[in-house]
């Protein structure tokens, strides 16, 4: 890649599983953005190295800061990957190291499983999250999905040794043998312990993984602050995600992140 990499940095997490992370610095001085970082969460078989994901890593840092990771089983990241189950510790140590740079204001972008991980983490943990907003782009509401052709290659490629194989040589992606156990908290259910953290649910009428329906599931079980944007034409995760669409996304953290303002005390005139 052209761009110069400032930092990246081995994250433990509490279950001592070694996550690879990036930071990009902001790339502009405006006071609103030197104090924001947006924490970007891929989806499954991603990468921060994937072109898809290193360009809105960089469109967000025009923004605020960015970090950027690998979930476990992915890229250069340790353990494997239990699809959206224990992630939220990855997602979890990224967020810290956000904080440890002096950022005051966070938001997670999640993207498909990532949108999972995010709004599992801020819902979960609560407070203890450090998030000061969400934004599921493209994420399930709820597990076990067979709707559409993709997510059932989706499931031969994790239930099976063969699937499992081929993920690993031909996408890089190491998933776990074993089936959950419990079944982890749904991204729904996850959803309606957000608030008062601002919650932002952006879907595409044109998703080939998950149709409509989980988009309305996350955003009617979530309680306000929220947002549902519905795209025309919009397809799935990051591949999909335009320039104008990050910025705009950008934009929506910024002012729902933003201090108050003080209002000054009315004056009173004598006389």
């Amino acid at each position: 890649m052209a761009t110069s990499i400032p930092t990246v940095r081995t994250l433990p997490t509490n279950d001592g599983v070694p996550i690879e992370a990036v930071y990009l610095p902001p790339k502009s001085d405006d006071p609103d953005s030197t104090d924001l970082a947006f924490v970007v969460a891929h989806g499954f078989t991603g990468s921060w190295q994937r072109p898809s994901v290193w360009r809105i890593a960089n469109r967000f840092a025009r923004s605020g800061g960015a970090v950027c990771f690998d979930f476990r089983g992915h890229g250069r990241s340790g353990g494997t990957s239990t699809l959206g189950d224990r992630e939220t510790r990855d997602l979890a140590v990224a967020v810290a190291w956000a904080r440890e740079l002096g950022f005051k204001r966070i938001a997670a972008v999640g993207f498909s499983m990532g949108a999972s991980v995010a709004l599992r983490h801020a819902g979960l943990a609560g407070q203890a999250a450090g998030l000061d907003a969400v934004v599921s782009v493209s994420g399930p509401g709820r597990w076990y999905y067979r709707g559409t052709t993709p997510m059932r290659r989706v499931h031969l490629a994790v239930e099976y040794p063969i699937g499992r194989l081929v993920t690993r040589v031909a996408l890089h992606t190491r998933v776990n043998r074993g089936r959950w156990n419990p079944v982890p908290v749904s991204p729904s259910e996850a959803a309606a312990m957000i608030a008062p953290v601002p919650l932002l649910v952006v879907h595409g009428d044109r998703d080939s993984y998950f149709p409509l329906d989980h988009a309305h599931q996350i955003y009617e079980a979530a309680r306000e602050p929220k947002e549902l944007w519905i795209l025309k034409g919009f397809g799935h995760a990051e591949s999909a995600t335009s320039n104008g669409l990050v910025d705009r996304i950008g934009r929506w953290v910024m002012k729902v992140t933003a201090p108050v303002q003080p209002t000054a005390p009315p004056q009173v005139l004598n006389g």
